[in-house]
């Protein structure tokens, strides 16, 4: 039985129509699928200063994964020993990628790690190239810088203490005693009247000085010399007027 012109037409327009919802829908499925390619490791520091190595998950499908992060041990040289070092698991991947670290405790230039994902059926495979730590230090920086700048807070904060100081604060210079010549007290002068009775025995308190003593002794020397002298003339003239 023979297919009418438009009947012929109607099924190659929904044959075709099926092979490319077929084929559209195989591109999806195919872009959707979980790969290796979708997991990334890197090595960096964290907001917190630590080192750590990040994996992070960019699978539009949203298959479950896990995470497993394996040392190199290189000793000796050339060995292919390793050691696993932590699991962890990205439950609900998404296409903006979800991450995990894998924080490290010792943080050594040149240290290998490997990191092997597996997702589902779909991925059973290690990240590549290999994880090695950057000669980058991390938590050392930030530790020095916060125990250099303590101290330098410390002295810069204000006391706030409302207790007296014990210790005497030393008076500034504009306090100092005058000397006795910057004195403003007046001087008394010398005065040469006799002091108050009840003094010392010293002639210097009652007015008078050594050298008075002199000028009296002089004085009483001179008069009785000029008494012997009047005498001694008077005789001498009674004698000649007889």
């Amino acid at each position: 039985m023979s297919l009418s012109p438009r009947a012929a037409r109607a099924a190659r327009v929904i044959g075709t129509s099926t092979a490319a919802v077929a084929l559209s829908l195989a591109a999806a499925h195919t872009a959707l699928a979980c790969s290796i390619g979708d997991f990334t490791a890197v090595p960096l520091c964290d907001a917190q200063d630590n080192g750590v190595i990040r994996v992070t998950d960019k699978d539009a499908s949203g298959t479950p994964a896990t995470i497993e992060l394996w040392l190199q041990l290189n000793f000796p040289t050339g060995s292919d020993q390793e050691r696993l070092v932590a699991t962890k698991t990205i439950a609900h991947p998404t296409a903006g990628g979800v991450s995990v670290d894998f924080k490290l405790d010792d943080w050594y230039a040149g240290v290998t790690f490997r990191v092997h994902v597996k997702a589902g059926d779909q991925v059973d495979d290690d990240i590549t190239p290999m994880v090695v730590v950057p000669d980058v230090t991390c938590g050392a920086s930030a530790s020095a810088s916060a125990s250099a700048s303590a101290p330098a807070s410390a002295s810069a904060q204000p006391s706030t203490s409302s207790e007296p100081s014990s210790t005497p604060s030393t008076p500034p210079p504009s306090a100092s005693f005058p000397s006795p010549l910057e004195s403003s007290s007046p001087v008394p002068a010398a005065s040469g009247a006799p002091s108050p009775a009840g003094g010392g025995t010293h002639l210097a308190e009652t007015g008078a000085g050594n050298g008075t003593i002199a000028f009296a002794g002089t004085a009483a020397a001179l008069v009785a010399a000029g008494g012997g002298i009047v005498v001694a003339l008077r005789r001498r003239a009674g004698r000649g007027s007889r």
